[in-house]
């Protein structure tokens, strides 16, 4: 199994080699990190909690929007291959397990996850630096990046089975874009953590970094929707297993 697994990682990792989906992941935190960066200048006479304040206006946008559209944009390109190649019947009748076929797939989301949210974190350290913050960092940076790193997985999840039933490279995008700003809604109605798009978001303290939590909720939410959302997408792989062979 651990074979398995390891080969099917290697496999998804050529194909996405040179993938142009990693400059988004590069370019658009840059952007909110600027935007959130001049709000804070710009305002730096109510913003008065300085590492707070700033982590609050670079994770404005960019939680509730930017990211489950980028986590959606690869998990779509994630099985592009497959779905405009009509590639379907040489992936399911690969020499490997279905489960690894898919959590090859899933490796390559969330790798490329932590990677966004280390760079989001490494441009809110030097935007902090270049704002003249001149306090200590955040004790709870850590915290913030862990549990945000466990929302993220389970938004990869949703996304991966969407991208895999629908077709549509654009779709599931689309649905991944109104799935966080119904994410803002829902945690601001104190439903965040039934949701799988408000928990990046409340992992992360997103606009709220005082923000209090259960982290046992967070992670007991994120193992079931994690479990789910899997055990779907291989069910579904192998359904139409059965249909290649």
């Amino acid at each position: 199994m651990l074979t398995s697994y390891i080969r099917a990682v290697k496999a998804e990792s050529l194909k996405l080699k040179r993938s142009p989906v990693w400059l988004a992941f590069f370019a658009l935190p840059m952007i909110s990190a600027f935007f959130g960066t001049m709000n804070f200048k710009m305002n730096i006479g109510i913003l008065k909690s300085e590492w707070y304040s700033l982590w609050s206006q670079h994770t404005l946008f960019l939680c509730y929007l930017f990211m489950p559209a980028l986590i959606g944009t690869y998990c779509s390109y994630l099985w592009r291959l497959e779905h405009t190649r009509h590639n379907w019947n040489s992936f399911l009748t690969a020499p490997l397990p279905i489960s690894s076929l898919y959590l090859g797939k899933l490796t390559q989301a969330v790798r490329v996850t932590i990677l966004g949210n280390l760079w989001i974190f490494f441009l809110f350290f030097v935007c902090g630096k270049a704002a003249g913050i001149q306090s200590p960092f955040p004790k709870e940076a850590p915290e913030w990046f862990l549990c945000g790193t466990v929302g993220a997985v389970v938004v990869c999840c949703v996304q991966l089975l969407l991208s895999l039933v629908i077709r549509s490279f654009a779709v599931p995008i689309g649905i991944a874009l109104a799935g966080g700003i119904l994410g803002l809604y829902m945690t601001n109605h104190d439903y965040g953590m039934d949701y799988p798009y408000s928990i990046y978001c409340l992992g992360m303290r997103a606009n709220n970094p005082n923000m209090e939590i259960s982290i046992s909720t967070l992670l007991v939410n994120s193992a079931g929707y994690i479990i789910i959302f899997a055990a779907l997408s291989v069910f579904y792989l192998r359904r139409h297993e059965i249909s290649a062979n």
